[in-house]
């Protein structure tokens, strides 16, 4: 039997050879023109599977040895503006530079190998006294210092020169020699104005920043930019270099660009390590920082070589390479926030310890840059969509010491791949015709073509293309299965033909159709739903109504803290509507414990508030509390919207409870309210109150709520004596007894003051006492 199975399939793979090669060439050229052409979203697919193949499996374990991140971060900023000594010296941000001039000192006392600040420095500072401080620092510790440069449309354009690197530093004034005859006086001697060394013109500026550069042919990239939409000017506007401060010129070990270079989705993936503006060549800041550390005078472009002193590096053709940033910032660097190295310099000065290790800084490269939002420069990167901007030129730096950038496989290797990934799907399944295999092989070729990117990228740091060979391999499985299912549909009509006397027809449609694979379109399952709100978050966003950016800030900073919290205990963040949160719990990962999760988030986020709340009233920020509604039900869950766009989300009346519950907070004083569901199944791992019994509109069966207080054996002494009157309160409140449940509310109510649903609950009963309900069935209706 296996005899005839091999005979079988080598005279099928016989008969369709021609087929199957005619469909893998086919298949392939019909993907290197969408490739060429840009069609079926396929520079878009290699992007986002490059980015998945690179965070994947390029990580590399550990923090570098040779590159140390010092952060201006959120609590820098914070930091210094809560140091009365260093807010009244170095204002507000950007600081004065007298900070960095702090700064400076500090790392050379530490041993710093070298300095690359990520940032500008083209406008004087507001005190000039603050820009020679810096620049008189930057001389006095002799630390190499390499400062960013940008580059802009209306810059003045610059002459064509010979670079020099750097300046020579001006002459310190000395006092004229006395005559041999002469004796000192008291009295100054005028310096003659031609004896003022003048600050550096644009001549010396373009020597200064100029890099020499040599190609074997190639053309470097000009620095442009393609206008605004709407403006009439030219199809590209070429860029000139924006000059440094005079004060730094002479000062600064190196200068370099410090473009963004976004690839068109906006993500930073790739380097290129020199520009030109038509006159001159610039190198990047971390390619004017490795230059000296190498010794190298000049940078070569040969072939698919990058020469840089004592360093080779393999790039692409065009004189780019892709950057392998090995993971995030945190994951690869040791990340010291600045306000470290400033108190560092304040105790040093004070003879007292750093704080920081002795070996910190020393013999290591230092990156600064900024981290906090409020900094404005947060980028794109495979690693994340909004990420500190400094992320890709540590990265970058961190290549060129290595030697480990990423290349690009040459285009004829990526179409081979594909050929002979299209030959083998053809024969494959041709040949087999397993209706399982068509359907594996179709579900494993991205994960496997995604596998083989990703060996390519961790053992060899080349970038073999990934969306080329799986459209290709798609498109030969389709022929391949289309193929198949002609053949089937033949056969089909012999087995209609050869048996329609022996069987009824729906029988032989049943045994026909048997193969067809079933629609993924959702599930119903049970989860449990979260909603959260700002409580008045009108009255909130007011005060900012002449500062929105701060709005978005503030707002930004509480939605982060609040998905964290959530995140963190294995929720799905379905949407924000304004300051709203929609998360699940129990999908699309089937947690079974989806209930305990969802409370244990909400009690994480209420103390996350908690803590944000003090934060905001340290930085005089309005007040914030959040309110939570939770609930469990089996719910609709799959992907809602148009063919434009669709979310993950779910859909059922359990959902619209738990909004209704997050809004029900409000009359009963209460912060997270949980719905029956949710309590019966989590209520061996945590402690509540009951609220009431209320009946939803539209509903005619009342439901228990329950405020969420604590896990369970969490909860303070003091809250569980209040939790107990207001449960023996509420007892007498369901008989009608609104005097007797109101004199124990307001008993304990002297004894915790700040209880909301206690308070709440007098307050009804003592409307009730006044005009008691008729009927009265103890259900509170929730009209909203």
């Amino acid at each position: 039997m296996v005899s005839n199975t091999r005979r079988h399939l080598k005279a099928r793979l016989r008969n369709h050879r021609a087929q199957m090669v005619g469909l893998a060439l086919l298949s392939t050229a019909l993907a290197a023109a969408c490739w060429h052409l840009g069609w079926l979203w396929m520079p878009s697919m290699e992007r986002q599977m490059y980015d998945s193949a690179l965070t994947t499996f390029t990580r590399t374990p550990g923090l570098s040895k040779d590159i140390v991140v010092v952060a201006i971060d959120q609590s820098t900023l914070d930091g210094v503006r809560a140091n009365r000594t260093y807010a009244r010296n170095f204002g507000n941000y950007p600081w004065t530079r007298s900070l960095w001039a702090r700064v400076t000192e500090e790392l050379a006392a530490s041993g710093a190998r070298a300095v690359l600040f990520d940032a500008v420095m083209d406008e004087p500072d507001t005190d000039a006294s603050a820009d020679q401080a810096f620049a008189s620092a930057l001389r006095d510790t002799g630390l190499p210092f390499y400062l960013g440069v940008s580059s802009h449309p209306f810059a003045a354009p610059l002459q064509q020169v010979e670079p020099v690197q750097r300046l020579p530093a001006p002459a310190s004034p000395q006092p004229p020699p006395f005559p041999a005859e002469a004796a000192p006086t008291d009295e100054f001697e005028e310096v003659e104005e031609d004896e003022v060394q003048p600050p550096p013109g644009p001549l010396e500026a373009a020597q200064a920043l100029a890099f020499p550069v040599t190609t074997d042919g190639r053309a470097l990239t000009r620095l442009e930019s393609e206008p605004a939409p709407g403006l009439d000017l030219p199809h590209h506007l070429e860029h000139h270099i924006v000059l440094p401060i005079a004060p730094l010129l002479p000062e600064v070990d190196g200068f370099g660009l410090v473009e963004v270079e976004p690839d068109p989705d906006g993500s930073m993936r790739r380097t290129r390590f020199a520009y030109t503006d038509g006159a001159n060549a610039y190198v990047t800041l971390p390619v004017a920082l490795a230059a000296d550390l190498f010794g190298a005078t000049k940078l070569e472009f040969s072939g698919l070589t990058l020469r840089l002193g004592s360093r080779e590096l393999a790039v692409n053709p065009d004189g780019s390479a892709e950057i392998d940033y090995g993971g995030t910032l945190y994951e690869r660097y040791h990340v010291i926030p600045l306000i470290a190295v400033l108190d560092a310099w304040a105790l040093r000065r004070e003879a007292k310890p750093t704080g920081l290790s002795a070996d910190l800084f020393r013999g290591k490269v230092v990156v600064i840059g900024g981290a906090a939002l409020g900094v404005g420069d947060t980028k794109t990167t495979p690693f994340g969509a909004a990420v500190p901007g400094m992320s890709k030129q540590v990265a970058v730096l961190d290549n060129l010491l290595t030697g480990r950038f990423i290349t690009q496989a040459p285009l004829w290797v990526s179409l081979l791949f594909s050929l002979g990934l299209a030959l083998t799907s053809t024969v494959v399944l041709i040949t087999l015709r397993w209706p399982a295999l068509e359907l594996a092989w179709l579900l494993a070729l991205i994960p496997g073509v995604f596998l083989v990117l990703g060996a390519s990228l961790l053992l060899g740091r080349v970038h073999l293309l990934i969306a080329l060979p799986a459209v290709t391999g798609l498109l030969a499985s389709l022929g391949a299965v289309a193929s198949n299912h002609l053949s089937a549909n033949r056969e089909a009509a012999f087995i209609r033909q050869a048996f329609s006397r022996y069987m009824e027809p729906k029988l032989i449609e049943q045994m026909i159709e048997e193969n067809q694979l079933p629609r993924l379109d959702g599930e119903a399952r049970e989860i449990t739903a979260f909603f959260s709100d700002i409580r008045g978050f009108s009255t909130f966003s007011e005060r900012f109504r002449d500062d929105p950016r701060e709005l978005v800030r503030v707002l930004n900073m509480y939605l982060t803290r609040v998905s964290s919290s959530l995140l963190h205990e294995g929720g799905c963040l379905d949407k924000y509507i304004g300051d709203a949160v929609v998360c699940l719990f129990g999908a699309p990962i089937n947690h079974t414990d989806h209930a305990v999760r969802a409370c244990r988030g909400a009690l994480k986020v209420k103390a996350e508030v908690e803590q944000l709340r003090n934060d905001f009233r340290q930085q005089g920020l309005p007040d914030v509390y959040t309110r939570i509604g939770l609930n469990s039900a089996k719910l609709f869950v799959g992907n809602f919207g148009s063919e434009q766009l669709f979310d993950y989300t779910a859909i059922g009346d359990g959902m619209n409870l738990a909004a209704r519950l997050e809004g029900a907070n409000k009359a009963y004083g209460s912060l997270i309210m949980i719905g029956p569901n949710t309590y019966a199944r989590a209520q061996d791992a945590i402690e509540v109150r009951e609220l009431d019994n209320v009946r939803v509109a539209g509903k005619t069966e009342a439901v228990t709520v329950y405020e969420l207080l604590a896990l369970k054996g969490e909860l303070p002494a003091h809250t569980r004596e209040t939790v107990a009157r207001y449960h023996e309160a509420l007892a007498l409140y369901r008989q009608a007894s609104f005097t007797q449940a109101a004199a124990v509310l307001e008993a304990r109510l002297a004894q915790d003051p700040e209880d909301g649903p206690t308070a709440a609950l007098l307050a009804r009963c003592r409307m009730f006492e006044a005009s008691p309900p008729h009927p009265f069935d103890g259900v509170t209706n929730l009209d909203k």
